[in-house]
């Protein structure tokens, strides 16, 4: 292949991506670019693209309550997950040393 290939651009901005560009860089149909403005010109390449995960009340209710570290701090995350309209008790928890209002493990 040669070093540059020239495309056209098409309408509303498309442009075709030669094959041995492609399969080089295994740019399959729905692959995710990322267009970056150089001094230069304009750098294409591969984006890394990862899900997002969406947590329930009941998930940041767990991470307020697993998160606290002393007692102040899990009377905090108590008032906070109250907040929420949760019940603490039914969050599935550890509570730090000395804490109270932890849930029932028995």
């Amino acid at each position: 292949m040669r070093r540059s290939e020239p495309v056209r651009v098409g309408k509303r901005g498309t442009i075709t991506i030669p094959a041995a560009l492609r399969q080089q860089y295994r740019l399959e149909e729905g692959s995710i670019l990322v267009f970056e403005p150089r001094e230069e010109g304009i750098l294409l390449r591969p984006a890394s693209v990862y899900p997002v995960e969406i947590y329930t009340p009941e998930r940041k209710a767990e991470f307020l309550l697993n998160n606290a570290v002393t007692p102040e701090d899990y009377a905090w995350a108590v008032e906070e997950v109250r907040k929420m309209g949760l019940d603490p008790k039914t969050i599935p928890h550890d509570p730090p040393p000395g804490a109270s209002d932890g849930p029932s493990l028995s």
